[in-house]
């Protein structure tokens, strides 16, 4: 396999598992805030130690960051003043300039996983873009 997981690694992962899990329960459960704080906590801890703490800091940084970095902390502060919805909205667009550059990383690591994989295989191949 291309990539070594490491026990680190591994929490990581589960930290960003958790963090999905929270906020997805914090959605559903009417923009709870205490859940979806918590899962931004778990979420960014995850981060930081999947890729390394200085790689997280190069991650924010970057000067092509910036809007995405912004707009994550700015949602991340509207959670916290008890504004939620607009929170997430800012969170989500925050994550998909954030972590642009890994989506093609995602996609192959999904690809190994069994069931998931062959779902997004079928669905690549159905429907190419």
């Amino acid at each position: 396999m291309a990539y070594e997981l490491t026990e680190m690694k591994k929490a990581g992962i589960g930290l960003i598992g958790f963090g999905i899990f929270f906020t997805f329960l914090g959605i559903v459960l009417f923009f709870d805030r205490g859940l979806l704080a918590l899962g931004n906590i778990f979420s960014l801890a995850g981060v930081a130690i999947l890729l390394g703490w200085r790689s997280t800091w190069a991650l924010f940084t970057n000067r092509a960051n910036y809007k995405g970095t912004a707009s994550f902390f700015l949602g991340l502060f509207f959670i916290f003043v008890r504004w939620p919805i607009v929170g997430i909205i800012l969170q989500i667009y925050g994550c998909f300039f954030l972590f642009s550059g890994f989506w093609s990383s995602i996609k192959l690591f999904l690809y190994h996983i069994p069931v998931v994989g062959w779902i997004i295989q079928f669905i690549s191949r159905k429907f190419p873009y």
